[in-house]
């Protein structure tokens, strides 16, 4: 269990959420909002263990019985909501939720529900919800942690303080890789990069050999574009993975080569380039492309990411893409 002291980032919200275990004021619904791997589930732990907290601070104490119970997942007033299928039902939101709210906390200040992934909520369990948050008990609480908001109803959204949790910079992120996850520093640079202020996903890029496997098969794909044919581009694609965190992931690796790419244009400069290693071969692609082909080439990485967002076929989205490469 985390204090607020130990997460890193977000010092707004820290305080707001400080503030309100602090005056006994906390809101009836939240939302929290952002990306997987930003802070968002830890940020909700620390904030449901100083509610509960025995000790009355605006911290966890983690030594009081409902910080030990929080621990070991067993405090009586506090409720993850969990999800047996890809979508979250209106029978599982009543029967973990709805239901359960007007029964008095068993021996907490509060009643506290959260509920992950909470866009994956069908709309007959988002107005079930609607319907229980819209005239709360005094000790009810109830947060909604997201990455989508814009699939909770507009009437969801309305009765919830929304908290948007943004990236951090990447000098933070690399600053605690190296010093807090004890990451050589070549490596908490590119995973801090590519992570784009994203903790969670930085932790878990500079400590799995899986990433560093496949950042190599993206740069050997990027070295040689001109010697491979299409065909011999999506077989590699498709061996990193087809599913669209992946696919995500792998894309912005390669923006990330290009940005180097457009950066060595104008600079000429080794120095300021996140690739250092790869600088011979981003100096050979600074050589052949322009200033506006590169721009293009960065618009349909941004443009594949909008089509596997919407459902676009993965391999018309990623042919597409790669065609951007080789024209």
């Amino acid at each position: 269990m985390f204090k607020f002291s130990e997460i890193v980032g977000h010092e707004q919200i820290k305080e707001h959420l400080q503030t309100a275990i602090r005056d006994k004021k906390p809101f009836h619904a939240y939302i929290f909002q952002g990306d997987v791997g930003v802070g968002k589930e830890t940020m909700a732990k620390t904030f449901v263990a100083g509610l509960q907290c025995q000790q009355g601070k605006d911290e966890p104490c983690r030594q009081c019985i409902s910080c030990h119970q929080l621990e070991s997942g067993n405090q009586p007033d506090v409720v993850w909501v969990k999800r047996e299928k890809a979508s979250l039902g209106v029978d599982e939101i009543r029967e973990q939720l709805c239901n359960t709210m007007d029964i008095k906390p068993f021996s907490s200040p509060y009643k506290i529900y959260v509920v992950p992934e909470a866009e994956k909520m069908t709309e007959a369990a988002q107005n079930a919800l609607l319907k229980t948050i819209e005239e709360p008990p005094e000790y009810g609480v109830v947060i909604l942690l997201t990455s989508n908001i814009s699939e909770l109803l507009p009437t969801i959204q309305s009765r919830c303080l929304t908290l948007e949790f943004r990236p951090l910079s990447n000098s933070i992120v690399e600053e605690f890789l190296r010093t807090q996850g004890q990451i050589p520093d070549y490596l908490a640079k590119a995973s801090a990069a590519f992570a784009q202020g994203n903790l969670g996903k930085a932790m878990r890029y500079a400590k799995s050999e899986e990433f560093i496997e496949r950042k190599d098969s993206i740069l050997s794909l990027l070295r040689n574009v001109e010697r491979m044919d299409l065909t011999d581009m999506m077989t590699v694609i498709k061996d990193l993975g087809t599913r669209k965190e992946e696919a995500r992931d792998y894309i912005d690796l390669m923006a990330l080569w290009y940005r180097d790419v457009l950066l060595f244009k104008a600079t000429k400069n080794i120095n300021q380039l996140l690739f250092q290693e790869e600088s011979s071969h981003i100096a050979k692609e600074a050589s052949i492309r322009s200033y506006e082909k590169i721009e293009e080439i960065l618009q349909a990485f941004e443009k594949a990411k909008v089509r596997l967002k919407a459902n676009v076929s993965f391999d018309v989205t990623m042919e597409l893409m790669l065609l951007t490469l080789k024209d």
